[in-house]
């Protein structure tokens, strides 16, 4: 018998394309590949490649040196959002031998048989670009990580119909589409089956899910609210107009749904959101915010925001960062704007002479923008965890042993540590929120106390965020 070939991957970018990595490789796996680690010299490399900034070009090339300096006669196939959007580009770099685009990258295992069986890739031909034109692009493939034991990113719905001014993941990814509630139902099914407890649903427009099948996202979180083995089900992401009342006061009521939201702002300003082409302005996310607290005064609420869009001038950016000191929210992740081509923000800020307008913000300041409200978001997520110093909350704690401690969320995204405990691996167990420690993680002490299932927390109140907030 032939020993199989070995495939790595490496993946770039968000959760979905970590879902869908795992996919691919089981899909390897079951054409009879073995699959290892990068350091392992495998005889196939697979990039799973992001295209959300301007760095994809050189996150690409990077990758690809370090693959061929690990094994120089290996096979390098390339996939993903910025194989789509550059699969010329990308196949004429030395060393790679095939890249696939939206439509074809699942077929992965068939190109690759017929790719290494070639006499002329792999030796200095130039790589293969199999693409489709992203019109094209219609159906959906439904994917998840199966290498965390503990936690599994469940892809729900892909592609987006919103063509924001500055982002290029529809022309990477297509329409919005996605299965059907009973196809997800199964697949959650499948992953409890592996004893998974804790089931995160994403997509790129996740709350977009069901619509063509005439379906909705709430029917769909109803429905899993029901399967059995899952302690708990979190919400990546969700925009703030599909983040209706319905959806809110259903999370408050569930059995196992999470009280934990990610809604994407990326501007304060209403002037921006506009440009942008954002389909809500600041009174909608502020109303969803504060019902979100209302109802569940515990939850946690994270914010996407962008600094340095075109036009946000001084005064723009300053009404963000009001409108974020304002409202109950508790973390943020803030992206620095990158141009990014065939998008209408560069075709709007680039006339035909080629000289930049005055609206284009400079890099400095995008980063010192970027700066400023990271360091606003550390204090909004300290404050969050001091509001829960000395509450009981249930914790998910995870197989890895970080030098004797172990890590766990609780429902509300909570970042706990304790020291490691081999019987509470993959349990959702009731733990008394200690102080921040030097990692920024909760120190955490196990009680044997029964614990309800749905803990609300209405002593939390504002008055630690206030106090932080005055002082920055």
């Amino acid at each position: 018998m032939s020993t199989p070939l070995k495939a790595a991957f490496h993946t770039l970018g968000c959760k979905l394309n970590f879902a869908e990595t795992s996919t691919l490789a089981r899909s390897l796996e079951d054409a009879g590949y073995a699959r290892v680690r990068v350091e392992d010299r495998p005889d196939v490399f697979v990039l799973n490649t992001c295209s959300v900034t301007e760095n994809a070009d050189k996150e690409c090339r990077r990758h690809v040196r370090r693959f061929q300096a690990i094994n120089p006669d290996a096979f390098i196939a390339v996939v993903g959002c910025y194989a789509q959007l550059k699969p010329e580009e990308i196949a004429a770099i030395p060393g790679v031998d095939l890249v696939l685009g939206a439509n074809e990258k699942f077929d992965l295992a068939e190109y690759l048989e017929k790719g290494i069986s070639s006499p002329l890739i792999g030796r200095g031909a130039g790589g293969e670009a199999i693409y489709s034109p992203i019109k094209e692009v219609r159906t959906f493939v439904p994917s998840y990580n199966a290498n965390d034991r503990t936690r599994t990113f469940l892809k729900v719905q892909d592609g987006c119909d919103y063509f924001c001014s500055f982002c290029t993941i529809p022309l990477a990814r297509g329409r919005s589409r996605s299965g059907t509630v009973a196809e997800t139902m199964e697949q959650a099914r499948s992953i409890a089956a592996n004893g998974v407890k804790e089931i995160v649903l994403t997509g790129v427009n996740t709350g977009d899910f069901g619509r063509l099948q005439n379906e909705s996202f709430l029917e769909l979180i109803q429905a899993l609210d029901n399967v059995e083995g899952i302690d708990r089900f979190r919400i990546s992401s969700i925009e703030p107009n599909l983040c209706h009342h319905g959806i809110i006061d259903f999370v408050a009521n569930s059995k196992r749904f999470a009280p934990h939201f990610h809604m994407p702002l990326q501007s304060g300003s209403d002037v921006i959101l506009e440009r942008m082409r954002r389909r809500y302005d600041t009174a909608l996310y502020s109303e969803r915010v504060l019902r979100i607290k209302a109802l569940m005064p515990h939850a946690c609420i994270g914010v996407d925001v962008i600094t340095g869009t075109p036009g946000e001038t001084e005064e723009e950016f300053a009404k963000t960062h009001e409108f974020l000191r304002s409202i109950p929210i508790d973390y943020l992740h803030v992206f620095t704007y990158s141009e990014r081509a065939n998008t209408t923000a560069v075709r709007s800020a680039t006339p035909h002479d080629g000289m930049r307008k005055p609206d284009v913000i400079p890099v400095n300041i995008r980063r010192e923008r970027t700066k400023q409200l990271r360091i606003l978001s550390t204090k909004l997520q300290r404050a969050f965890y001091e509001r829960h110093a000395a509450t009981t909350r249930l914790v998910l704690f995870e197989h890895e042993d970080h030098d004797g401690t172990m890590l766990g969320f609780t429902d509300n995204y909570v970042r706990v540590s304790m020291p490691f405990n081999p019987s509470a691996v993959n349990k959702v167990i009731p733990v008394v929120i200690g102080r921040i420690n030097s990692d920024g993680h909760c120190e955490g002490t196990q009680i044997s106390a029964e614990f309800p299932e749905r803990s609300t927390d209405p002593t939390a109140s504002m008055r630690t965020r206030t106090s932080v907030l005055q002082t920055s």
